[in-house]
């Protein structure tokens, strides 16, 4: 299930929206102004967030440069205001897309959908799994905010998990798949890198984890999915 912040200091809006997209399988949360937009950003994992330009305390433009700086999700801005100069100020600060009041409740849904769609695509270069992203040509992992540089077998190993999340690989499969012809040793040195990667990325269980499945292997599952 994909999470979306939804931030509008308007209620009718927000019920509006909510309605349509929980009706559509997407789980919502609501803030009313930037400043808990922030709040509830921090308790766990978004997908993709819709936010109002004109809010109190924090704006959407404040707002949307906060997400850009943190975190790698689509983002939507709302906004009664339809001049070029206000679309600029918003897709400078970072957002993806622009949706002006009034709007039709389908069209935002279409676009809800046609974003998850170019952020979800996995190729061979980029995987994301929420504020992870791995890039493949680069052999980077970045979480939004810095790199963090890996020892190639465990960037190799993550990136193969990573880009099927839910798929369960056999040690065998891994071995196969990352080692090939410079394996040396049994099937453990798997679970050796598997335990490195975990501790590597302990502070990220809200984005991911990495799961055994006894006696088999194991797999990514990347949370909101």
């Amino acid at each position: 299930m994909y999470h979306l912040l939804l931030a509008d200091d308007d209620p009718n809006i927000r019920a509006l929206v909510r309605f349509v997209m929980t009706r559509e399988g997407y789980q919502v949360y609501e803030a009313q102004d930037g400043a808990e937009a922030i709040e509830v950003m921090k308790q766990g994992p978004i997908n993709l967030a819709i936010i109002d330009v004109m809010m109190p305390r924090i704006d959407g433009l404040e707002l949307c440069e906060y997400i850009r700086e943190r975190y790698d999700i689509p983002i939507i801005m709302l906004t009664a205001k339809d001049q070029l100069s206000d679309k600029e100020q918003g897709y400078l600060r970072g957002t993806d897309d622009y949706v002006t009041k009034p709007f039709e409740p389908e069209e935002l849904l279409f676009r809800v959908k046609a974003l998850f769609r170019r952020y979800n695509q996995v190729s061979n270069d980029i995987i994301r799994m929420n504020r992870i992203t791995i890039d493949r040509n680069n052999v980077e992992v970045s979480d939004g905010r810095s790199v963090l540089l890996l020892p190639m077998k465990e960037f190799e190993l993550l990136a193969q998990l990573a880009q099927y999340p839910g798929r369960l690989f056999s040690r065998e499969e891994l071995i196969r798949l990352v080692w090939a012809a410079d394996f040396e040793g049994d099937d453990r040195t798997v679970d050796v890198h598997i335990k490195r990667l975990r501790q590597r990325f302990a502070d990220y269980a809200d984005d991911f984890t990495i799961q055994t499945v006894r006696g088999i292997g194991y797999k990514v599952e990347v949370k909101g999915k």
